[in-house]
Protein backbone atom coordinates (compact mmCIF):
# COMPACT_ATOMS: atom_id res chain seq x y z
CA UNK A 1 0.00 0.00 0.00
CA UNK A 2 2.85 2.18 0.96
CA UNK A 3 4.43 1.99 -2.44
CA UNK A 4 1.07 2.53 -4.52
CA UNK A 5 0.66 5.39 -2.73
CA UNK A 6 4.35 6.84 -3.57
CA UNK A 7 4.32 5.81 -6.81
CA UNK A 8 0.81 7.52 -7.60
CA UNK A 9 1.41 10.49 -5.77
CA UNK A 10 4.44 11.01 -7.72
CA UNK A 11 3.25 10.48 -11.05
CA UNK A 12 0.14 13.06 -9.60
CA UNK A 13 3.16 15.81 -9.16
CA UNK A 14 3.23 15.86 -12.77
CA UNK A 15 -0.52 16.09 -13.83
CA UNK A 16 -1.62 19.26 -14.44
CA UNK A 17 -4.69 20.69 -12.57
CA UNK A 18 -3.90 18.12 -10.03
CA UNK A 19 -0.72 20.32 -9.47
CA UNK A 20 -1.25 24.27 -9.52
CA UNK A 21 1.31 26.65 -9.36
CA UNK A 22 3.70 23.55 -7.99
CA UNK A 23 1.35 22.76 -5.22
CA UNK A 24 -0.08 19.08 -5.72
CA UNK A 25 -3.74 19.13 -4.52
CA UNK A 26 -3.61 22.46 -3.86
CA UNK A 27 -1.39 22.31 -0.39
CA UNK A 28 1.96 20.09 -0.95
CA UNK A 29 4.97 22.13 -2.86
CA UNK A 30 6.50 19.66 -5.67
CA UNK A 31 9.02 19.98 -8.19
CA UNK A 32 10.20 17.44 -10.34
CA UNK A 33 12.81 16.37 -8.43
CA UNK A 34 10.38 15.38 -5.47
CA UNK A 35 7.86 13.88 -7.81
CA UNK A 36 11.00 11.45 -8.61
CA UNK A 37 11.90 11.15 -5.34
CA UNK A 38 8.20 10.08 -4.64
CA UNK A 39 8.02 7.75 -7.52
CA UNK A 40 11.71 5.87 -6.68
CA UNK A 41 10.49 5.48 -3.17
CA UNK A 42 7.31 4.27 -4.24
CA UNK A 43 9.04 1.92 -6.45
CA UNK A 44 11.52 0.52 -3.91
CA UNK A 45 8.62 0.14 -1.33
CA UNK A 46 6.92 -2.54 -4.01
CA UNK A 47 10.07 -3.96 -5.11
CA UNK A 48 11.34 -4.94 -1.46
CA UNK A 49 7.78 -5.82 -0.61
CA UNK A 50 7.81 -8.30 -3.09
CA UNK A 51 11.19 -10.08 -1.49
CA UNK A 52 9.62 -10.16 1.61
CA UNK A 53 8.46 -9.72 5.51
CA UNK A 54 12.06 -9.06 6.19
CA UNK A 55 12.78 -6.72 3.28
CA UNK A 56 9.67 -4.66 3.46
CA UNK A 57 10.52 -3.91 7.76
CA UNK A 58 14.12 -2.74 6.29
CA UNK A 59 12.54 -0.62 4.06
CA UNK A 60 10.35 0.94 6.57
CA UNK A 61 13.35 1.14 8.81
CA UNK A 62 15.49 3.20 6.52
CA UNK A 63 12.57 5.20 5.03
CA UNK A 64 11.66 6.00 8.15
CA UNK A 65 14.91 6.90 9.49
CA UNK A 66 15.16 9.59 6.32
CA UNK A 67 11.95 10.96 6.50
CA UNK A 68 12.73 11.49 10.38
CA UNK A 69 15.57 13.37 9.09
CA UNK A 70 13.83 15.16 5.94
CA UNK A 71 10.93 16.53 8.50
CA UNK A 72 13.46 18.10 11.09
CA UNK A 73 15.67 19.33 7.73
CA UNK A 74 12.76 20.85 6.78
CA UNK A 75 11.58 22.56 10.14
CA UNK A 76 14.93 23.61 10.21
CA UNK A 77 14.62 25.29 6.99
CA UNK A 78 11.56 26.76 6.67
CA UNK A 79 9.95 27.04 3.11
CA UNK A 80 11.93 26.91 -0.21
CA UNK A 81 14.12 24.43 -1.65
CA UNK A 82 15.34 21.03 0.82
CA UNK A 83 19.03 20.63 0.17
CA UNK A 84 19.12 22.91 -2.87
CA UNK A 85 17.16 21.04 -4.87
CA UNK A 86 13.47 19.40 -3.35
CA UNK A 87 10.67 22.33 -3.04
CA UNK A 88 8.88 21.98 -0.09
CA UNK A 89 6.40 24.00 2.64
CA UNK A 90 5.04 23.63 5.66
CA UNK A 91 2.63 21.01 4.88
CA UNK A 92 4.80 18.84 3.55
CA UNK A 93 7.60 19.07 6.62
CA UNK A 94 4.35 17.93 8.71
CA UNK A 95 3.10 15.37 6.26
CA UNK A 96 6.94 13.56 6.06
CA UNK A 97 6.60 13.88 10.15
CA UNK A 98 3.67 11.38 9.79
CA UNK A 99 5.09 9.59 7.42
CA UNK A 100 8.36 9.13 9.50
CA UNK A 101 5.92 7.94 12.68
CA UNK A 102 4.30 5.53 10.62
CA UNK A 103 7.27 4.10 8.58
CA UNK A 104 9.33 4.06 11.88
CA UNK A 105 6.44 2.07 13.61
CA UNK A 106 5.96 -0.42 11.02
CA UNK A 107 10.02 -1.08 10.59
CA UNK A 108 11.07 -1.17 14.40
CA UNK A 109 7.30 -1.93 15.84
CA UNK A 110 5.88 -4.63 14.93
CA UNK A 111 6.80 -8.24 15.19
CA UNK A 112 7.06 -11.13 12.77
CA UNK A 113 4.18 -13.11 12.05
CA UNK A 114 5.01 -16.64 14.06
CA UNK A 115 7.65 -14.94 16.38
CA UNK A 116 7.32 -15.40 19.73
CA UNK A 117 7.55 -13.00 22.25
CA UNK A 118 9.91 -13.11 25.31
CA UNK A 119 8.58 -11.76 28.53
Amino acid sequence: LFGWVFLVVGVLGFVPGITVDSHLLGIFDVNGIHNIVHIVSGLAALYLASKGEESSQMFFKVFGVIYALVAVLGFMTGDGLLLGFISKNTADTRLHVVIAVVALYIGFGTKKEGSMQTA
